[in-house]
């Protein structure tokens, strides 16, 4: 696929839901660089696609978006600021992440229940897991000491087995 702009091979696809229908373009990299594409506050693809008609549109230049100043915190690698994060909803670069830590943590706590991930588990089955766990370690155990001819403390072990296996059973038998 060729540049919508001057022809050359495209390296860069957008995709844009404008006013209800979707619209494509297609850049090389020149194109994209002069475009803002690259920028990591975002571009208006409308504007590319309107052409010089559109008020912010140079001549025969698609439009480059500027930075507006802004007081507050900004990252250092990018220059990414708070505004841009709330306005384009992605960071600039990975240091933003660090950057705007505290920033994020209030955010996380209103969305999420914390701001730590555990992981989805379902009900029961971290305990199951934890129970499988300790049959293995039991049958190691009673197979050592059986070879150690220990009879009193594989009796003990043998039958701790087998109330856990009753219980795993019984778990599974839930589920």
């Amino acid at each position: 696929m060729d540049c919508d702009k001057c022809g050359k091979p495209a390296k860069v696809h957008l995709t844009q839901l404008v006013g209800g229908q979707v619209k494509k373009i297609a850049l090389c990299n020149e194109c994209a660089g002069e475009s803002g594409v690259t920028d990591p506050t975002g571009f208006a693809l409308a504007d590319m696609l309107l052409g010089p008609t559109s008020p912010s549109a140079g001549k025969g230049k698609a439009p480059v978006v500027s930075n507006p100043v802004v007081a507050g915190p900004a990252c250092p690698t990018c220059g990414f600021t708070l505004n841009d994060l709330k306005r384009v909803r992605r960071f600039g670069c990975g240091d933003c992440y660090k950057a705007f830590r505290s920033e994020v943590s209030q955010m996380l706590r209103g969305m999420h229940k914390g701001t730590v991930h555990s992981g989805k588990v379902p009900d029961g089955l971290m305990e199951m897991q934890q129970r499988k766990m300790r049959l293995e370690e039991l049958r190691e155990k009673l197979e050592s000491a059986i070879g150690s001819e220990n009879y009193e403390d594989a009796a003990a072990l043998r039958d701790e087995i087998l109330g856990l296996e009753g219980e795993i059973s019984g778990m599974e038998g839930k589920s």
